[in-house]
């Protein structure tokens, strides 16, 4: 638990910053792929070549219609020139959100290799077809659950989706467990990514790319 006197930062008390050890040759206009989808594509393979914890995992950012934000971690589950995919269930908070305001936002960070990627854009559904798909490449324990969870609505205790899983598993015994109808992906179609970089002495590199047409305009943007 942290010290009452650690909340408010004074000049006796205030977290010291971390140094980090940045990588050699930093982040530069002249050796980054004109293509964000490629250059993502780069980073994402060099953090799984690097067997950090959770590659895949990325903060989704969504508002409601009175711009009050929440955030949560999900899966990165698919990406191409298209866009980002995850998938979720669409009666949770955030796919009721998504529906009424379909814009978003993706935050990658790979605090080992002191990078992150941003992304901003708008939402769509994938179609029934990609969904489908999709789940059936699921574990057998998540495409139950998928049935079990009525996700982000309050219950009563656990024990009622222990329940629910073990009604669940007696139905389909060692049947296909079919998609479930409130369960499906999204594709977040970017407006703009930004990479960043750490740099010393707090000077970070920030390279954004903004959708211009078919095509996209490299800028780089103030640590």
């Amino acid at each position: 638990m942290l010290s009452k006197d650690l909340l408010m930062p004074t000049e006796n008390n205030a977290l010291p910053e971390r140094e980090w050890a940045h990588p050699e040759g930093g982040l530069f206009e002249e050796n980054v792929n004109p293509d964000p989808f490629k250059q993502f594509s780069v980073w994402l393979e060099d953090a799984l070549a690097a067997k950090l914890p959770q590659p895949l995992g990325m903060a989704l950012a969504t508002a409601n219609l009175d711009g009050r934000p929440s955030v949560r971690m999900v899966l990165l589950r698919g990406v191409s020139e298209r866009g980002f995919c995850f998938f979720t269930n669409y009666e949770s908070r955030k796919a009721t959100e998504l529906q009424i305001n379909p814009r978003a936002a993706l935050v990658f960070y790979w605090a080992e290799l002191d990078r992150q990627v941003r992304v901003e854009g708008t939402i769509e559904r994938l179609s029934v077809e990609e969904s489908d798909a999709y789940f059936q490449t699921r574990p057998r324990g998540s495409q139950l659950g998928a049935w079990a969870s009525p996700q982000s609505q309050i219950i009563p205790n656990r024990e009622l989706l222990e329940r629910n899983l073990q009604e669940l598993t007696a139905k389909y015994g060692s049947g296909q467990v079919p998609r479930p109808p409130h369960w499906g992906g999204y594709r977040l179609v970017p407006e703009a990514i930004e990479f960043w970089a750490g740099g010393d002495n707090r000077l970070h590199d920030r390279l954004r790319y903004t959708r211009e047409g078919q095509g996209w305009t490299l800028q780089r943007l103030a640590p």
